[in-house]
């Protein structure tokens, strides 16, 4: 009896904690819905190997329903998202996945259509995605999980961090983290929403 009463204790606790974070970002994103957004991008590429951090210039764009384009350099280098389909271009070359073809995008893809949905969408119920509370701010880890060892070699990228003000629902920075210590950092200023 005592073991169940626990169980039922845990239960409550974890999903009093997952509302929690889902009302936390609500909040957090609200100035999203029915607007679009821009602002200036500084890209930071930190190579473990490198005694310096290479940074550059350009602009981020978000606009509704699922579209996030950051744009370095003029677009020579690029990300973009539309939906589910995913673009890099690097140095001029674009490269094209999918989120079916490439899993480690499919909840970043969730999670930016939810930043856009101004906290429509949920994101509590995420298993690759924990939310924290910093202070003004709010950090989504997306840590997507491989089906297997062979798509975890393949994976590009560890986990994603993104900081969004939770007072003005701004995106401040996203963090690319790869394997080795690498990482590719945009920080987001002179944000607007459109």
């Amino acid at each position: 009896m005592r073991q169940i009463i626990l169980s039922i204790s845990f239960l409550f606790v974890f999903m009093v904690s997952a509302l929690a974070q889902g009302s936390d970002f609500q909040r957090a994103v609200a100035n999203f819905k029915g607007h679009s957004a821009a602002a200036t991008a500084t890209r930071i590429t930190h190579k473990a190997a490198l005694a310096k951090d290479a940074t550059a210039q350009g602009t981020l764009t978000m606009k509704q329903p699922a579209t996030v384009e950051i744009a370095i350099d003029g677009g020579k280098d690029a990300l973009l998202m539309e939906g589910s389909t995913f673009t890099m271009t690097v140095k001029g070359k674009k490269h094209v996945t999918t989120s079916q073809q490439n899993p480690q995008f499919a909840t970043f893809q969730k999670v930016f259509e939810a930043i856009l949905a101004g906290g429509t969408q949920d994101i509590a119920a995420l298993k690759e995605v924990s939310v924290k509370k910093d202070g003004k701010q709010l950090v989504l880890t997306i840590t997507p999980e491989a089906a297997d060892k062979k798509q975890q070699r393949r994976m590009m990228f560890s986990s994603f961090v993104l900081t969004i003000d939770a007072a003005t629902s701004q995106l401040r920075s996203l963090r690319m983290n790869e394997k080795a210590g690498n990482y590719t950092e945009y920080t987001f200023t002179g944000f607007q929403f459109k």
